[in-house]
């Protein structure tokens, strides 16, 4: 039987007791400062008892605890280091300072919603609020699956966050690739030929270019298998989702700056494509120093940065101003945007995009390459037809 009784406490101070029989059949208590508080909150939890979605408040671990839990799980899933490093951060520097003493049986929709409008009154970006909400919605479900909630507020869940940034990927021009392409062949090593027509034209992330092996490469039937990675702490391992496992074909170009690029390549144990000089695992940081920066230096393919001293802050020049210099316009991800926009412009539908890009689901695909499905010829002779229609002309 569901009460809301009044108590008086040994301090004097007058109370209202909720009281009602769990799902187990274990009566608990809640006390209210009002009689209306404790009847509506009676109501709700009486409803998802009914439901079979409801955890006591008395022993729902905090969100600090059910975030440690969480944390642990990743480390026995054998996830990569950075990843863990990754949701570590989420935890400590932007859910913990919030809600971290909070029960996971108070955070309810409209509680989660409140966490989002902290994070944003904090001056996190609505990118960021996005990531966190996702890794508190992972700690509910680690929580699930331990029998420690009955919830998950962040399912579904529209967080109603300002859009300002223009979400469409920068995208080298084909007159950028084209010079990047010239000064990645004038370079000595080639290296550099290999691992920039790669990217171009089969779109590979930079921890599969680092990770890719020669026996992924079939010469014969001018196929790129891509089925491993290397994470930024130079260990090899899966890839990011089970549809990243995809074949790429080989252009002629391609297979003739692989073959050649093969004769050179340093050997090691790991059988990599594009290794360091011993034929270990190389890092992202020295593509880009060593290789894929100059090229585009050299290709002019380049943007001005403030020039910066020991301490990080700009050198100001005797007229006050910031001296500038020149310094490579893009990261090795921009080719793979390029790789897609080319497929994209060889009428290549959305699936097919996905599938060789390898993304995890149809949605990243159009969020990220949706503004370029366009048929601008279809989209002029509707606009024509309208008119004609109305205005019969």
């Amino acid at each position: 039987m569901a009460t809301v009784r009044k108590r008086k406490l040994p301090s004097g101070l007058i109370r209202w007791q909720a009281g009602y029989v769990d799902g187990a059949g274990e009566r608990r208590f809640k006390m209210f400062d009002r009689k209306s508080d404790g009847e509506a909150w009676l109501i709700e939890t009486r409803h998802d008892v009914a439901r079979g979605v409801h955890t006591p408040g008395s022993i729902s671990p905090t969100v600090n605890e059910a975030g440690a839990l969480w944390i642990k799980r990743c480390n026995e899933k054998k996830l990569e280091a950075m990843t863990i490093k990754g949701y570590e951060e989420h935890c400590a520097l932007h859910i913990y300072p919030f809600i971290g003493a909070k029960k996971l049986s108070d955070l309810t929709v409209p509680a989660v919603n409140a966490f989002a409008d902290q994070l944003r009154d904090a001056g996190r970006s609505s990118e960021m609020i996005k990531r966190v909400v996702r890794s508190l919605g992972a700690i509910f479900k680690e929580a699930r699956r331990r029998g420690l909630s009955n919830v998950a507020p962040t399912i579904g869940l529209d967080l109603d966050l300002p859009e300002r940034d223009d979400p469409r990927p920068v995208i080298p021009t084909k007159a950028e690739l084209q010079a990047i392409i010239t000064a990645s062949t004038a370079r000595k090593s080639r290296l550099w030929r290999a691992l920039v027509l790669v990217a171009i034209f089969c779109g590979l992330r930079a921890s599969e270019l680092r990770g890719l092996r020669w026996v992924d490469v079939d010469f014969e039937a001018r196929l790129i298998n891509v089925t491993q990675r290397a994470d930024a702490s130079h260990k090899i391992g899966r890839l990011k989702s089970k549809l990243a496992y995809r074949s790429l074909r080989l252009s002629s170009l391609l297979l003739n700056a692989l073959r050649e690029w093969k004769l050179a390549c340093p050997k090691g144990d790991l059988d990599l494509v594009f290794p360091n000089g011993i034929g270990k695992v190389e890092s992202y940081a020295n593509l880009i120093e060593h290789g894929f920066g100059p090229i585009q230096i050299a290709a002019n393919v380049t943007k001005l940065v403030p020039v910066t001293d020991d301490a990080g802050k700009p050198v100001i020049n005797n007229a006050g101003e910031p001296v500038m210099r020149e310094a490579p316009r893009y990261g090795l991800h921009a080719l793979r945007h390029a790789c897609a926009s080319l497929w994209i412009e060889q009428g290549h539908n959305p699936k097919q995009i996905q599938t060789l890009m390898g993304h995890s689901s149809i949605m990243v695909t159009f969020d990220t390459y949706g503004h370029l499905f366009v048929d601008s010829e279809a989209d002029q002779r509707a606009a024509d037809n309208v008119q004609a229609k109305l205005l019969g002309s």
